[in-house]
């Protein structure tokens, strides 16, 4: 009887285990999809530096709202962005691009 008691207990805490693990993997789910979201908003946001950034653009002086836009966006979200987007060429089977000044 004793033996059954341990293997009851034994299994209560393997099962507690997996149940907590479950949880933990489901909520960094959660975090990490909201931690995207929120980096798409903020680049999202940056639409409004559009008219200085582009080539040939008259206007070179980022305006208030750029500023503002580019100082909330986290630094993590647009340099993984920014990493991201150069590795696009080669994952789409083109040749890099070579960006002069």
């Amino acid at each position: 009887m004793a033996s059954l008691k341990s293997l009851f207990s034994e299994r209560l805490s393997q099962l507690a285990l997996l149940l907590l693990l479950v949880i933990m993997a489901l909520g960094t789910e959660k975090e990490m999809a909201k931690a995207h979201s929120t980096c798409s908003n903020q680049l999202s946001n940056l639409n409004v530096c559009a008219p200085f950034v582009v080539p040939g653009a008259s206007i070179t002086n980022p305006s208030a709202g750029c500023c503002d836009a580019l100082q909330a966006v986290d630094h993590d979200c647009l340099c993984n962005t920014l990493r991201i987007a150069s590795q696009l060429p080669s994952q789409c089977d083109q040749p890099p691009f070579a960006c002069g000044n």
